[in-house]
């Protein structure tokens, strides 16, 4: 298991790379779930636990690097006066 201690010391390819590998290895289980049952079910957790941490990892420095996520402004709910 990859700790987010070990991740943030991680490029943004490796962080990239682990992602991809965690995203199969869930899909993977999803589908032999249906199919059979899984020998380990807390894997899945596992899987996307490693997932949402690179993510948040990636966010995390996208945003230091200033590149913001586009957030919902809020629309006034009345109307202007005209």
């Amino acid at each position: 298991m990859t700790k987010p201690a070990e991740l943030r010391e991680m490029s943004d390819d490796q962080i990239k790379l682990v992602w991809k590998d965690a995203a199969e290895s869930l899909f993977r289980l999803r589908i032999q779930a249906q199919t059979e049952k899984l020998a380990a079910p807390s894997e899945m957790r596992k899987q996307r636990r490693l997932i949402a941490r690179c993510q948040t990892i990636l966010g995390e420095r996208s945003r230091a690097a200033g590149g913001s996520t586009p957030t919902v402004e809020s629309t006034p709910t009345e109307a202007a006066p005209a």
